[in-house]
């Protein structure tokens, strides 16, 4: 019996060997080096009717008829992004982002670590010193001057210190833009963003979160990547209105120090000032129904003149140029939600999200 199955053992190392040895030989075989443009042009050269294949381009965003081309950053761009097991704030690129963060650390932190040292060293003092195996008879004292206005003036003062920066910071986040400040507003759908640019032509763009296997094969983070970035330009205020289409929602980017909610039925906006170009994510923070964790937000910061190279490229017109004629705009998207007998979800998180792009009609 054990040589039986020696027998076949051998048997089956010899059939697989000589198959090897086949594939090897024979042209073309399993293991023949080949790639997908020789596989389709051989099958054009067997049915002529079926078309070459193109080669693969740069991911582009749609442009315009007529409009020039425009091509996104690069995943080189990206700056702000969470970081595996991160513990402090996202590194800053807006002048109140690096004001809170300067608060957080040089003042905050400070206070904070002194208190709670403060506060374990008298609880550890407390527990050795009035242990009942050195004092078996308490102490009566009722009440100590001393010690009450202490720990009624030191918190007051802690206060005081704190307030000033506070108050600094919170104008600084709310300050209104200048009467010169470009436009950009920000809808929330369920459940994806649309961003729209009423200084441009009014065009939206709608953007949805890429499926995991595309955020990767770009080279961006999963789950932060999306299809439509909204593009921004660099050194200039930003009027940022939110709103809302359906629910609730949030705008926030952390490493803008940006965060406003998207409210249905009304506009509320703040200054964005973004000082260097590249890409900053962030996500919608109100929890707005089933898929508020598939809503990211991916901001790409450029230098004007490519601002104005993709506002071209959207159909949309350049601020301060005099365009020939009136363009004609697609209408605004209209919510999911609202639609009736609509999914309102879209597809599945996770599933294949179409690149959809809302741009404007033809320019004259």
């Amino acid at each position: 019996m054990i040589f039986g199955d020696i027998a076949r053992k051998r048997l089956s190392f010899l059939v697989v060997l000589f198959a090897a040895l086949a594939m090897f030989a024979v042209p073309g075989g399993a293991l023949a080096q080949t790639t997908p443009q020789a596989d389709a042009t051989a099958a054009n050269v067997a049915n002529p009717n079926v078309p070459a294949p193109q080669a693969a381009e740069a991911s582009v965003t749609n442009p315009a008829p007529g409009a020039a081309a425009y091509t996104p950053l690069g995943p080189e761009w990206i700056k702000g992004q969470p970081t595996p097991g991160g513990i402090d704030f996202q590194k800053q690129y807006s002048p109140t982002g690096h004001y809170a963060y300067k608060m957080h650390n040089y003042l905050l932190m400070p206070i904070i670590t002194v208190i709670t040292l403060v506060v374990l060293f008298l609880l550890l003092w407390v527990m050795y010193r009035y242990r009942r195996g050195k004092n078996a008879v308490p102490s009566k004292t009722s009440h100590n001057t001393l010690i009450e206005i202490l720990w009624t003036v030191i918190p007051v003062l802690i206060l005081v210190v704190i307030a000033v920066p506070s108050i600094t910071l919170l104008s600084r986040q709310f300050k209104s833009p200048p009467k010169d400040a470009l436009t950009v507003k920000a809808t929330g759908y369920q459940w994806y963003w649309g961003f729209s640019y009423p200084d441009n032509g009014g065009f939206e763009v709608i953007s949805h979160m890429l499926p995991d296997e595309e955020a990767v094969k770009r080279g961006e983070p999963p789950q932060l990547a999306a299809d439509n970035r909204m593009v921004l330009p660099v050194g200039v205020p930003i009027r940022l209105q939110t709103t809302g289409a359906d629910v609730i929602h949030a705008f926030a980017v952390p490493s803008l120090w940006f965060k406003l909610d998207a409210v249905p039925g009304r506009i509320n906006e703040k200054t964005l000032f973004i000082e260097e170009p590249g890409i900053y994510y962030g996500q919608c923070s109100e929890l707005c129904g089933a898929r508020h964790g598939y809503m990211p937000i991916a901001v790409e910061a450029v230098p004007m003149d490519r601002f104005n190279a993709w506002i071209a490229s959207q159909g949309g017109t350049v601020k301060g140029a005099a365009p020939a004629k009136p363009a004609t705009l697609t209408p605004r998207q209209e919510p999911e939600s609202s639609v009736e007998g609509a999914p309102g979800a879209g597809q599945a998180p996770g599933a294949e999200t179409p690149q959809t792009t809302a741009a404007a009609g033809p320019a004259a």
